[in-house]
């Protein structure tokens, strides 16, 4: 017979944004006539740029003819979209990258889930609180996450990010091996200055941690004091794997891709001996076995990011998701509630009003104003009493969904 992985039946119910899902979907049956505003789910709204449509569109012809038809993609990417992310995301900050470091994929949600394949079940993960889940549940089908006591894992530290610490993480207390951050962060729209991510980096290389470093939504940056990728701070290439994604900078939700950078001289250790083993080389082996590589269509749209013409355009996109957020947060901010992000990030952090707990206020948006937001809870016990609100609605739901809360409030 078949044996399962326990693992799996320890997982919590259903993943959030499927709860979510559900309980949107009951109401839209017993109310057909409402329109629902969503601004829970992070998707875009924006269609994918001119220039990135443009490419895709030259890639299926090529595809199309036999001299210039492609089969399996690079396991890492081709390189014509590799020296592009080399050049354009790192070189012009001032950070070297190798091409051979860089490894492309069909998600962030993807790798930030599977970048445990390579790491021993024992390591003790350390994660900010609130945090996105795919980083507490993917340690939970690994084994790693020990018991759900309390609302929390027994075996996963917790470093709370609450209003009282200005959402800046502290050092944890307890050992740990692995460490998540992300930043500008999901779910508060908060973000570490380089001086505060600089005391992570050094943290990590007194400590041998490795860090789990998810930039996704670096293009929202505004302060020039927030570092867009965490191999702006010094020897951060000997501690930390970098996420990034096309997703909600250009539009490819649907479209997918991302990628992830393992330096060469990141390192982790054999349990028996202490022997130390590249992890770059180790992730090369597991991405050969498991991923036939992203489409030649889908990385000649990604190339097409980085163009000029790509860049205005995406810039626009940017623009106009983070105006969306300033509307949401001066209406907030006006009704006198406490709101945190939507600056250098498309995300709204809104404490509940009258003591509400997140699943409270989610009823009360939903069923009163029809409006969709994401309950704190839901990203971890420090969530609790929080709303998550996304701004990347269409302009015009945007202003009518401020508006029914500014009546309401």
């Amino acid at each position: 017979m078949a044996l399962v992985n326990e693992q799996f039946l320890k997982l919590q119910a259903n993943y959030l944004f499927a709860d979510i899902a559900k309980k949107v979907n009951s109401f839209k049956l017993s109310n057909p006539q409402d329109k629902i505003i969503r601004l829970g789910i992070g998707d875009v709204t924006q269609p994918l740029p001119q220039a990135v449509r443009k490419a895709m569109h030259a890639a299926i012809d090529e595809m199309g003819e036999r001299d210039s038809f492609r089969g399996y993609a690079p396991d890492q990417g081709y390189p014509f979209l590799l020296e592009a992310i080399a050049k354009n995301d790192y070189a012009s900050r001032g950070v070297s990258i190798e091409t051979s470091e860089i490894f492309v994929s069909d998600g962030a949600k993807c790798d930030t889930g599977n970048i445990g394949d390579i790491l021993r079940k024992e390591n003790i993960i350390g994660v900010t609180d609130p945090v996105y889940p795919v980083y507490i549940d993917s340690n939970v089908m690994a084994g790693r996450a020990g018991k759900f006591i309390d609302g929390k894992w027994s075996d996963i530290v917790y470093i709370p990010c609450t209003s009282e610490n200005d959402f800046i993480p502290e050092l944890p207390e307890r050992r740990v091996d692995v460490l998540y951050l992300c930043y500008p962060n999901n779910p508060t729209g908060t973000t570490l200055s380089k001086e505060q991510l600089n005391k992570w980096v050094n943290y990590a290389l007194e400590n041998n941690v490795l860090i789990m470093y998810d930039a996704a939504y670096e293009a929202y940056i505004q302060d020039p004091d927030v570092p867009h990728s965490i191999y702006e701070i010094k020897d951060a290439k000997k501690v930390a794997i970098e996420f990034r994604s096309f997703s909600k900078t250009a539009g490819f939700t649907g479209v997918r891709c991302a990628y992830t950078v393992v330096p060469k001289e990141l390192n982790g250790f054999v349990a028996a001996d202490g022997a130390s083993v590249s992890l770059n080389a180790l992730w090369n082996r597991r991405t050969a076995t498991k991923f036939n590589g992203t489409s030649y269509i889908t990385q000649r749209g990604a190339e097409a990011v980085y163009s000029p013409e790509g860049k205005e355009q995406v810039k626009e996109i940017i623009d106009y998701y983070m105006t969306n957020a300033k509307i949401m947060r001066d209406c907030l901010l006006q009704c006198g509630l406490q709101v945190y992000g939507g600056k250098n990030a498309p995300y709204i952090w809104l404490k509940t009003p009258h003591g509400l707990t997140s699943w409270q206020f989610f009823d009360k948006l939903l069923y009163e104003l029809k409006i969709v937001g994401t309950p704190g809870v839901g990203f971890g016990p420090s969530g609790e009493g929080y709303l998550r609100l996304t701004a990347f609605g269409n302009r015009e739901d945007t202003i009518e969904a401020t508006e029914r809360l500014r009546a309401w409030l």
